[in-house]
């Protein structure tokens, strides 16, 4: 496994480009397969997640056509007949159950494994197989396999989900698209990759109307065609620089950004003591290194709340703020697995409930660490950047999951770091 050197040195300052986001460009890929005409996707960023879910395709029998220099995937689907999803592959990324969706709609059966990813909390898929059940589709869980039949056609149903959670919208939309009248989904999730996916489905002839709002109506249509999509940039990695900048008291100015997909982060940087302002290409954050950061208090929520995925990068800027922080995890709860990995560092924080209590402290100290997970990665890694001394970080995989060329990113900003094997 491959191991990051981090060394701490100057802030950070110059400029950035942010990549296709991870969250939109899976559960398009897998949309793919509702067409057997070609679909070209753009920005698609350079992650082992994305690598999983092309060999997954690849395996159903679709071709692909990946072009990593120009950030481009051709998917072709017309062969894609095979059904039955291989455990090697799923058990890898969760994600991977995207795949559902698009072939019940378009095949009326599929077989997949429960499926894996990070280690941070339990992700049910009920709310999933709950919708594909209102739509007439028969389910059967037995040895670790999930099989679901709707040979006679998936039919339009009206659906509430009891959370809003984002794969299930995803996966319920793009089997709705191919079902006969219509399929209204409440209470669903309004993450900007849901409108992406919306508006990839409805260029590809569905029609699907509400997108970003709790309350999704598709009308089925009797088939779909190819086109061409460029991925929303992603809003995590953007947020995760935004967090470096104020962390180490730098200047970073990041461009192909959407400012309205980062104004939790924006307000919560900005009550911390950071400089956050909006440039002609893009956005710019910046913190005096003298400056102190003041405490704040957050609490994760569904989009447009302040995002999971940015609590563990976040919470490492609070372990040097002068005062007492509060952070509520709400959405996953094992999401404070790298706590025990900052505390090494020198960190302050007491874990009550689903609450992490960070006391500030003058600075961090460089020590051997390990991720556990995709985020608790990206934290620890801007831990080493603002620490006294070397890190050694392992399980840097996991960062390659969902940054894309991190490294090189992070040395264009003057990071000194060192990956070994």
């Amino acid at each position: 496994m491959d191991k990051l050197i981090i060394r701490a040195g100057q802030p950070l300052s110059g400029v950035v480009k942010v990549d296709g986001a991870k969250n939109s460009v899976l559960p398009i890929m897998a949309a793919a397969l509702l067409t057997h005409e070609v679909c070209t996707i753009h920005d698609v960023p350079d992650l082992s997640d994305a690598a999983v879910m092309d060999e997954i395709l690849c395996c159903l029998g679709a071709s692909t056509a990946w072009n990593k220099s120009e950030r481009t995937i051709e998917i072709c689907a017309r062969n894609a007949n095979k059904t039955d999803a291989p455990y090697e592959l799923v058990s890898r990324m969760r994600a991977s159950f995207l795949i559902t969706g698009p072939l019940l709609a378009r095949r009326g059966y599929a077989s997949i494994p429960l499926p894996g990813g990070c280690a941070i909390g339990a992700r049910p898929i009920e709310l999933h197989l709950k919708g594909f059940a209102a739509m007439g589709a028969q389910i059967v869980k037995e040895h670790g396999f999930v099989s679901l039949h709707a040979q006679q056609g998936l039919v339009g149903a009206k659906i509430y989900l009891d959370f809003p959670s984002v794969g299930a919208t995803e996966n319920i939309m793009m089997a709705a698209t191919l079902a006969g009248g219509q399929t209204i989904i409440e209470n669903c999730a309004v993450e900007p990759e849901i409108v992406d996916l919306s508006n990839f489905l409805n260029s590809i002839g569905a029609d699907v109307r509400g997108a970003g709002t709790d309350t999704i109506r598709i009308n089925g249509v009797r088939e779909l065609h190819g086109a061409g999509h460029t991925i929303i940039p992603d809003r995590v990695e953007a947020g995760t620089f935004m967090v470096a900048a104020a962390l180490t008291g730098g200047d970073i100015t990041m461009e192909n950004i959407v400012w309205d997909h980062l104004k939790p982060v924006t307000a919560k940087l900005i009550e911390a003591g950071a400089v956050v302002e909006q440039t002609e290409h893009g956005l710019r954050v910046r913190r005096n290194a003298g400056q102190p950061l003041r405490t704040v208090d957050i609490k994760t929520l569904p989009y447009p709340g302040f995002p999971t995925d940015m609590q563990a990068q976040f919470m490492t800027l609070l372990t040097i703020a002068e005062g007492t922080s509060i952070v509520t995890e709400t959405v996953f709860e094992n999401r404070f697995m790298h706590v025990g990995e900052l505390k090494r560092m020198g960190a302050d924080i007491k874990i009550e409930g689903r609450s992490a209590i960070i006391e500030g402290s003058p600075g961090l100290m460089g020590a051997s660490i390990r991720a556990s997970d995709l985020r608790a990665g990206a934290a620890l890694v801007l831990a080493g950047l603002a620490a006294e001394g070397t890190s050694e970080l392992s399980g840097f995989y996991h960062l390659e999951r969902g940054y894309c060329d991190l490294v090189s990113k992070l040395r264009g900003l003057g990071a000194d770091l060192e990956l070994r094997p």
